[in-house]
């Protein structure tokens, strides 16, 4: 049995539980551990190396800055209303398994893509997977999708990432093939997965992003139906911690 238990734990995928095995049973006896102790003290080493390594691999496939999380974020030193707002966000994550958007708005350096990574960083850790993409990124990717006559098979293998953060949205140039692709790509996330967008202007000024009034109004309304908008305003974060916008 001893020689042929090894094999089946590795038929099995539960490596930890192979690496262990030997070890906790020396334990058990020396501790008088029932079986059920035994088997379960087990399975806690495989469920907690999954965990690990899950969040390393969704952490490194997300792209998210490693120096920005809620750790590092100075919270104190956004207004009273963000931080409630932002400490809400992170406590109850039920926002991104309901699809519903998060919208950062305010100058640059206010801590927009700091609390979008913190909050990337977080949602992880509680089992969701997050993808970080920068706006013009994005769209030059949408656009060679398109081009490929691949645009619905691109949307769709970003569909896997229950929350989405798009980087700096006002970056975006305003032509037909970018504004058009990046309206498809919003109109297709809607309600079916989260969206955190970061962007440097207000939505008064999104018409510098996309040269369509009609079209504005409904990229504006689709993002705007399930969300929490987060504007900031007043002195620079960065200037505070550099670094750590």
């Amino acid at each position: 049995m001893s020689n042929t238990l090894p094999v089946m734990l590795k038929a099995l995928r539960l490596p930890t539980i192979n690496q262990h095995y030997d070890s906790y049973q020396q334990q058990a006896i020396e501790k008088a551990w029932s079986h059920s102790e035994y088997l379960s003290k087990l399975c806690e080493q495989e469920v907690a190396k999954r965990y690990q390594t899950r969040i390393i691999n969704w952490t490194r496939e997300a792209k998210l800055s490693k120096g920005k999380s809620f750790s590092t974020l100075q919270i104190q030193e956004l207004p009273k209303s963000i931080q409630q707002t932002v400490i809400g966000l992170k406590d109850n994550t039920q926002w991104a398994l309901q699809a519903d958007n998060v919208l950062l708005i305010g100058p640059s350096g206010v801590g927009k893509s700091h609390i979008a990574a913190a909050l990337g960083h977080h949602l992880i850790e509680q089992g969701i997977r997050v993808k970080w993409l920068a706006a013009t990124d994005l769209v030059q990717q949408l656009q060679q999708a398109k081009k490929d006559l691949d645009l619905m098979t691109f949307m769709t293998r970003l569909d896997k990432y229950r929350v989405l953060i798009i980087d700096d949205i006002g970056y975006v140039k305003k032509t037909d093939s970018e504004t058009q692709v990046l309206f498809e790509f919003i109109a297709h996330r809607y309600e079916s997965g989260s969206l955190i967008i970061t962007s440097n202007q207000p939505f008064s000024h999104w018409d510098q992003i996309f040269p369509d009034t009609l079209m504005t109004v409904a990229a504006i309304d689709r993002i705007i139906h399930h969300a929490t908008i987060v504007e900031i305003d007043g002195d620079s974060y960065r200037k505070k911690h550099q670094g750590n916008n």
